[in-house]
């Protein structure tokens, strides 16, 4: 017979044990290796970032953190294949501008991505530059308001498609100017820089690593970035928000999981990654890609997730863009 005494402690050793075993997948987390989605192709700005960390925290974690590309569809292909995967810690999202845009931007959705990513943790805030061609007589912001407003129909303002966030930085720069401009979209950065170089185009909001060559070897003008601070990697470029109260239209990077992730998994994801954004070398490096760190806790990614996502809501709605 086993006395009374004896029964409670074997049961307290029994629920011991199965708390012990709810929190090991979190303490040996990864286990395996973990597929990271990026909604574009290699090569670009995005897929640097997120190799980049990838590598860091494979190094730190001892398991791989695959980068898989999954193009197309403006994002919407890689974010809706992670909110249909197991919400187990091994699959993840770059999250990043699209994200926050096509919330609006398309009517038929199969997700709600504020509800259905769990935030983890933010990267980095990249300003995009708002620059003009070498024969546009402005100066600074102003002067490039008074010039486009006393030359209705004559501006034309590049982008690298329509819906992306160098597109719609030039839509909330006309809602809060009452600037008219041409929007001409090309397929991606590149050929629009071309024409803006050769002055069949005007201006453009492109993201920074993308135009910072041109701007430092004089073959284009920065008139401002357009974070609510300067950057350091353009120094005496102004904000446009010094000449355009309010005005804010900078690129929020991070990663996300399925919902219902456990918490446990998304503390330790953060943490490892907030001592990433905190070591030098990261630091240098994505400065070099045109953003400060941002150290956040899940929480306050997720709060300015839905801000994103508001802002660019408005933006969308003004420009009356729809896509189905």
């Amino acid at each position: 017979m086993i006395s009374r005494r004896t029964a409670i402690c074997l049961t307290a050793i029994g629920l011991s044990a199965v708390a012990s075993i709810g929190s090991a997948p979190a303490a040996d987390y990864p286990t395996r290796p973990v597929r990271w989605v990026v909604g574009y192709p290699p090569g670009g700005s995005t897929d640097i970032i997120a190799r980049l960390i990838g590598q860091r925290l494979s190094e730190k974690l001892g398991q791989q953190f695959v980068i898989e590309n999954k193009p197309g569809a403006g994002n919407n292909i890689a974010t809706e294949s992670v909110v249909n995967a197991e919400p187990d810690g091994y699959t993840l999202l770059l999250v990043n501008p699209a994200n926050y845009i096509n919330a609006t931007l398309y009517a038929n959705l199969k997700f709600n991505f504020v509800r259905d990513i769990a935030p983890i943790a933010s990267f980095n805030r990249v300003p995009n530059v708002m620059t003009v061609g070498k024969d546009v007589a402005a100066k600074d912001v102003a002067e490039f308001i008074a010039y486009a407003k006393a030359n209705p129909g004559k501006v034309n303002m590049a982008s690298s498609g329509n819906g992306t966030s160098v597109h719609l930085s030039g839509e909330m720069f006309m809602a809060m100017t009452g600037v008219k401009m041409q929007h001409v979209p090309y397929r991606g950065s590149a050929p629009a820089i071309t024409d803006l170089l050769g002055g069949q185009v005007q201006v453009i909001f492109d993201n920074m690593p993308s135009i910072i060559q041109h701007v430092r070897s004089g073959a284009l003008r920065a008139l401002a970035v357009t974070t609510l601070e300067p950057s350091s990697q353009l120094p005496g470029v102004p904000t446009v928000a010094a000449a355009v109260p309010g005005y804010e239209a900078s690129a929020l990077f991070g990663v996300g999981a399925p919902k219902n992730m456990p918490k446990d998994m998304i503390a330790k994801l953060n943490t490892e990654i907030n001592t990433l954004m905190k070591d030098p070398d990261m630091t240098k490096r994505l400065v070099e890609l045109g953003g400060d760190p941002l150290v956040q806790t899940p929480e306050a990614f997720g709060k300015e997730i839905e801000a994103e996502t508001e802002k660019w809501k408005k933006v969308v709605e003004f420009a009356g863009l729809k896509v189905e």
